[in-house]
């Protein structure tokens, strides 16, 4: 297991200006309402409306744990520039996946579960993509299904990021300062003869079951 990340200290005090700065512009706050935020290993699966979700999951997580938990991202997206490679690989640490099969030469899947075996968690997106539509989520991709039968024993946790997408709507260059929360709910695992149908609904149903819009049953 690894014990964190050694970031060098400019990639330090970046990565102490980045939760700042994400601080005052949300105010964000971590609501654990399924989960405690402890070391065990897990895959963090988030809703996706912004270049600045993974931020903000990693931002509420206590710093023990950021040094630990990885965010996998759009490899065309954190190498195009020197300061995108900068942030991505070395504050964040980002796994990077290259998600054009033409030109790809690792497997997304067995990147993140070689990533899982070297003792990091994962925060993913199974979406797959921004959702800039009316519905709250994408159809998901059948990576996290994958990923699932590939580590069975890894928690995989549903987090519903709240309101960043008007924070830093698609396009926009200069964030709006408005209050954001990040929800944690119950983790889940695969069942021994669940489907990939099956169990994609039933992680869908878990994170949009943590949205503030979600229907509540009667108490």
């Amino acid at each position: 297991m690894i014990t964190g990340i050694f970031r060098p200290l400019p990639a330090a005090l970046c990565a102490l200006a980045i939760v700042l700065f994400a601080r005052a512009v949300t105010a964000v706050r971590g609501i654990f309402s399924g989960i405690t935020p402890d070391a065990t290993q897990r895959i963090y699966f988030a809703n996706h409306a912004s270049h600045g979700d993974f931020v903000l999951v990693w931002t509420v997580l206590p710093p023990r744990l950021r040094r630990v938990t990885r965010p996998v991202a759009a490899a065309e997206y954190w190498q195009a520039g020197a300061l995108r490679r900068f942030v991505g690989q070395k504050v964040f640490n980002a796994l990077l996946i290259d998600r054009d099969p033409a030109t790809r030469q690792a497997d997304p899947v067995a990147q993140m579960a070689q990533a899982l075996d070297e003792g990091a968690s994962l925060i993913v997106f199974p979406e797959g993509t921004r959702n800039v539509t009316d519905a709250p989520l994408l159809p998901f991709r059948s990576g996290l299904y994958h990923l699932a039968r590939a580590r069975p024993a890894t928690e995989l946790v549903p987090v519903w990021i709240d309101n960043l997408n008007r924070v830093l709507p698609k396009g926009g260059l200069v964030p709006i300062p408005l209050i954001c929360t990040v929800t944690f709910g119950a983790p889940l695992h695969l069942g021994d003869d669940e489907t990939k149908d099956a169990f994609l609904a039933r992680a869908t149903a878990a994170l949009i079951g943590l949205s503030p819009k979600a229907e509540r049953p009667p108490q």
